[in-house]
């Protein structure tokens, strides 16, 4: 499994309504996209669960390279780079992802959690700790799904969860960011396992 995430931040006073109108026209072109596991379509709008910027942050979940690859060289990516310019394309190595209570419902929140290692840490210890409480996250009612990830060039953590109620509904957590679910594609879902990646 590989994780990747673009955040695109926009002015202040940005019609989100252009967003919205993006992925309502153009969104379901991934339902179907081989090698995708999901694809969460995701806002953060400025005012609204505590964000203070207008953005738009699509995260996803490939259970190929290939098909990663075959995204990030292909019309679909090339049409947000002449749209919004070509954005920092974070990437993260899967280490477990699990289906939650809520897994048949739509997905209306998500939340992302990032946590760098201590430079004494051990990353093996840190990993394990993280692949044994994501079971604990995943069964929490309202819970789509959620995976945890690791950038082992800066030793980042990243847990994602989402979500079936809004955003405000989410419970609030020191250090995570709540994002809305636009649209979720996910054409491989069950391809994405349940538990560790190894």
């Amino acid at each position: 499994m590989l994780a990747m995430n673009y955040r695109i931040t926009l002015p202040a006073d940005y019609d989100m309504g252009i967003i919205r109108h993006r992925v309502a026209t153009r969104g379901h072109a991934l339902d179907d996209f081989p090698g995708l596991g999901l694809k969460a379509y995701l806002i953060k709008e400025r005012g609204v669960a505590g964000s203070a910027v207008n953005q738009y942050a699509p995260f996803y979940l490939w259970h190929t390279a290939e098909g990663m690859n075959s995204f990030l060289w292909g019309p679909g990516f090339r049409g947000l780079v002449a749209d919004f310019g070509r954005p920092v394309v974070e990437h993260w190595t899967g280490l477990a992802f699990r289906p939650g209570p809520a897994v048949a419902a739509e997905p209306l929140a998500a939340v992302r959690r990032a946590e760098r290692l201590a430079p004494g840490e051990d990353p093996a210890d840190a990993v394990a700790r993280a692949v044994d409480e994501l079971a604990a996250e995943a069964g929490r009612p309202g819970v789509h799904s959620a995976a945890v990830v690791i950038d082992p060039r800066h030793w980042e953590l990243v847990r994602f969860t989402l979500w079936e109620p809004e955003p405000t509904q989410v419970p609030d957590e020191p250090g995570a960011e709540r994002c809305r679910v636009l649209h979720l594609s996910r054409p491989g879902l069950d391809a994405l396992g349940a538990g560790r990646q190894w």
